[in-house]
């Protein structure tokens, strides 16, 4: 392959003509693979040593695993997830009965934007995991997601879409919605944004709670409640945006906790219950969320990155 085209394609500036005879060579072989990753780390390296420039208005799409990767995950979606770049980042593959399945997790602090192998666009939040097949056969398209989810289904009255959690499953035809679905969470939402889904719950196939546009359904202890969407902004998290809308610092730091994997440590227990409004860049840590806060509310703090703490005082 010519290093020149392989670059213009990680880069984003190949043709579609250009596009599809990379992603063709690469899924000739294992070998054209490696050599792949090896340009797709240099390009990297490379991104990392250099500022960031603004990009005009009309890009090609861009494949982004934030802030380390770039291209990789849509050949991913379509052959095999393949390790990019860091031990942190990982896919892999296993069987359910006579199917290939993969799987793709994003580390702490991260997003990841793939396409699947029918063109639904699914970006994924920190520490979220999603399963899927390589290729959907049957009478239903099957994935399962464990953490927080946008999906941008690609329509097929014949074949519906199905996001299966560990609380409940999410059954559609083609829309766009979001779920976060978190295991180690209580906390169960699922709101739509386009077309119209149904929430069912596990083991069932009919029956369900159905949502229309800008409305959102959340699991409170057995049962679904429906409500609207009253907090849009929460969505642009795709964007690398962490938004705040008058929440309470405690609810504020559950929600660092869950996107950059640290844990708190609170000795000041008074700043809990006082609110906050605002916005941060994903990519900016934890650490500038917290200087930030500290300009509105009085405390101060120390972390041990060795054992991954902050602490509260």
């Amino acid at each position: 392959m010519n290093t020149e085209l392989l670059q213009k394609y990680i880069s984003g500036n190949a043709t579609k003509t250009e596009k599809q005879h990379v992603t063709e060579w690469i899924q000739q072989s294992p070998e054209n693979m490696r050599e792949y990753i090896v340009q797709r780390k240099l390009y990297d390296i490379a991104l990392w040593r250099t500022k960031p420039i603004m990009k005009e208005k009309k890009q090609p799409k861009r494949f982004i695993l934030h802030t380390f990767w770039i291209e990789a995950a849509k050949v991913a979606a379509i052959v095999a997830i393949v390790l990019l770049g860091t031990q942190h980042w990982f896919g892999r593959n296993h069987t359910q009965g006579n199917e290939l399945l993969q799987s793709i997790h994003v580390p702490a602090g991260q997003r990841a934007e793939l396409i699947l192998a029918d063109g639904t666009k699914v970006w994924l939040n920190s520490l979220s995991t999603l399963t899927f097949p390589g290729s959907f056969n049957g009478n239903i398209r099957n994935v399962k997601l464990n953490g927080e989810g946008y999906f941008a289904v690609t329509k097929n009255a014949e074949q519906p879409f199905l996001v299966e959690t560990s609380k409940c499953n999410i059954k559609v035809l083609g829309t766009e919605f979001n779920v976060m679905a978190y295991e180690a969470d209580s906390l169960w939402e699922t709101a739509l944004l386009k077309g119209s889904v149904e929430i069912l719950k596990p083991g069932t196939t009919m029956n369900g709670m159905r949502l229309e546009p800008n409305t959102v359904a959340s699991l409170k202890g057995n049962k679904l409640i429906k409500g609207q969407i009253t907090e849009p902004d929460h969505f642009l998290w795709r964007e690398g945006l962490i938004c705040f809308n008058n929440i309470s610092v405690r609810d504020m730091i559950e929600k660092l906790k869950l996107y950059y994997g640290v844990n708190f440590i609170i000795n000041n227990p008074q700043i809990l219950d006082n609110h906050y409004t605002g916005k941060f860049r994903t990519k900016d840590g934890v650490v500038h969320v917290l200087k930030v806060l500290r300009l509105s509310i009085k405390f101060t703090y120390t972390k041990d990155d060795e054992k991954n703490i902050i602490t509260i005082y």
